[in-house]
């Protein structure tokens, strides 16, 4: 997987920018502190020079005659020919005397007073900084789970559950310590450098020179390790997806592969993919581990120069001992910054790696937007109409074709065919998880696309082919679709679907806690469940996608039971591979590449000798019937 381009990478930052700009309250305080962070910081280094000058005067002083002036004892110095007298002439002599401890114990105090005033704001900087961006990652998530509810069922299809989990979790956390870094340190840095680099100046402005040219070469090393990095990391977090997706699929179909001994299999694939994911990480951090010694190698040279600069300045008195003990710690802080960005240059690229697999989640394209003006059916009976229907998946493939189907009230219409057949399709196209290509889908004579989603949704049942239920109590579970419901109406729907009769014998009856260990229910229960959900919601039509596909015979007749009381006047679409569910169906309709091929009654179809026909007497031999 290749990373961001250049222009991409400042694409990706300023896109992280306006992330945090709700926080710009908040971050102009940071920037505050970190100011005055900054400015003890450049106090402390010349208040500590001071201190070492006193201490080098008066020992200095204490071995001059007493009773002569500065200029004096540095003048007998000169006319001996003894070279101290340059390097002491920016001292502060006072012959015969020594060190001045008054002095010394204020400079010292004050200098404890400036470094606890810095690291106190340091200190308030990082609370108010790890607020705005635990915020800004928090508005993050939000913005994802959002646009999650605005995607087509098209892009979730297609998309793997695994590498969608692991963009809304490990990427996003991943950025959250990439912000983390990146916020805090580059507001530090900055001011650190430009302070730094002023003093220097001030001080010495050719030792200044000399520390500058470390800039040119980490900042060579950082861009160009950085544009490399990049794709690696970009790879590295396109595997970790890869092996999230794989655990999931396992996990969730553990029962399968333990029950056709499939485990050394997926070991091995795991292992496979693991292996990749590991080789990827291994590329990024071998790649990014060589910016930190070089920028080190670079600074630390720097500070060899100073030191021998400074030397020779000292002994030319241009500058004094404390003034060079004080410029090899501004030239350290002018330096570290760049040790810093060194050392989390990994990072940084790891995060805008990140930011990218989240911009193209949130740049997906959404589900077609909801109509201005919404048309409702001014009497819902629940008449379905499908008027020359087209769908293709993709552009060449079309899947349903032209279809042409009216659906009486209260009708139950059931749908046959071979997989691939559009049977699903059907119901996702009655229900706008999908759009319609051509013509129209009407619901008492109001087309759907001309109402909302949520309109049209309310007016419709489903019972899914796989029951899903979500950890919280069965009558929790129940109301998932009402949660207006009363407890009343939660029991009339569990006894009218067979709930109850399990229910009883659960530990805590209806507030019993769902849970594998706890509370363990069959697969028909469960999907037992979802009908009395289905049946809890006044909706005019009904859709059950192969609603029992996945249970046992003596289940099946229960769920049959639950199925007769829900389609109660309702127009009801049953979606199902087993012949038996349909005998008793109004209409069926036998479909066939998006086509319907047959329809009629189940003696009609059996007499005619079609399609169908041939489907019953399969299923028969088979033993399915």
């Amino acid at each position: 997987m290749r990373g961001p381009a250049a222009g991409e990478r400042g694409r990706l930052t300023r896109r992280l920018l306006r992330l945090c700009r709700p926080r710009r309250a908040a971050l102009s305080v940071a920037v505050l502190f970190g100011l005055c962070s900054t400015v003890a910081g450049l106090l402390g280094p010349y208040l500590l020079g001071r201190a070492t000058d006193l201490i080098a005067a008066g020992l200095v002083s204490r071995t001059l005659a007493p009773g002569t002036s500065r200029e004096q004892a540095l003048a007998g110095l000169r006319e001996r020919g003894d070279g101290l007298a340059a390097t002491l002439d920016p001292a502060d002599l006072v012959p015969g005397e020594g060190v001045d401890f008054t002095r010394l114990a204020m400079l010292l105090a004050l200098s404890l007073g400036v470094f606890l005033a810095g690291a106190v704001f340091l200190w308030l900087q990082g609370r108010v900084l790890s607020r705005a961006v635990q915020e800004t990652v928090h508005d993050l998530r939000e913005r994802v789970q959002r646009k999650l509810s605005r995607l087509p069922l098209a892009y979730l299809d297609r998309t793997p559950p695994g590498e969608v989990l692991s963009r809304v979790t490990s990427d996003v956390d991943n950025l959250q310590q990439t912000l983390q870094l990146s916020v805090g340190h580059s507001v530090n840095m900055l001011l650190s450098v430009v302070g730094a680099l002023i003093v220097m100046l001030l001080l010495s402005p050719l030792l200044a020179v000399l520390v500058l040219l470390a800039v040119p070469a980490c900042v060579a090393v950082i861009v160009v390790v950085g544009r490399r990095a990049v794709p690696r990391f970009a790879w590295q977090w396109a595997a970790t997806g890869t092996v999230t997706a794989r655990v999931e699929e396992m996990y969730t179909g553990h029962t399968v592969v333990r029950a056709f001994g499939r485990q050394p299999e997926v070991i091995r694939e795991f292992e496979a993919h693991n292996r990749a994911l590991a080789d990827a990480e291994r590329r990024a951090q071998a790649l990014t581990s060589t910016i930190e010694p070089t920028a080190r190698f670079v600074t630390d040279l720097t500070y060899v120069l100073v030191a021998v600069f400074g030397a020779a300045r000292m002994l030319s008195g241009a500058l004094s001992l404390g003034q060079v003990l004080a410029f090899t710690q501004y030239a350290g802080m002018f330096t570290r910054p760049l040790t810093v960005l060194a050392s989390v240059a990994g990072q940084l690229q790891s995060g805008l790696a990140s930011a990218e697999r989240i911009f193209e989640l949130l740049d997906a394209e959404e589900q077609r937007a909801e109509v201005a003006a919404p048309a409702f059916p001014a009497r819902v009976r629940g008449r379905i109409r499908f008027d020359r229907v087209s769908f293709r998946y993709a552009d060449d493939v079309p899947l349903i074709d032209r279809l042409s189907l009216t659906v009486e009230p209260g009708q139950l219409v059931a749908i046959v065919g071979p997989t691939g057949a559009g049977k699903t399709t059907l119901g996702n196209l009655l229900l706008r998880f999908y759009e319609v290509n051509q013509g129209r889908i009407l619901v008492d004579g109001v087309d759907i696309a001309s109402m909302t989603r949520d309109d049209l949704r309310a007016l419709i049942g489903i019972v899914p082919q796989e029951p899903w239920l979500f950890h919280g109590s069965v009558a929790e579970n129940i109301a998932y679709g009402s949660p207006r419901a009363t407890r009343e109406q939660i029991l009339t729907a569990a006894r009218v679907t067979g709930v109850d009769r399990f229910v009883r014998g659960l530990p805590d009856g209806y507030d019993t806690v769902l849970d594998d260990e706890v509370a363990p229910l069959s697969a028909g229960e469960k999907q037992l469940v979802t009908l009395a959900r289905a049946a809890l919601r006044p909706s005019a039509v009904l859709v059950l996608d192969e609603a029992t596909s996945s249970v046992d015979a003596r289940t099946e007749g229960l769920v049959q039971q639950a199925m007769s009381a829900l389609r109660a006047d309702r127009t009801s679409f049953v979606i199902a591979h087993r012949l038996s569910t349909v005998r008793d169906a109004d209409v069926i309709l036998v479909m066939d590449r998006g086509a319907v091929v047959e329809s009629g009654t189940h003696q009609q179809l059996l007499a005619h000798g079609g399609r169908y026909a041939d489907l019953y007497r399969s299923s028969l031999h088979a033993g399915r019937e």
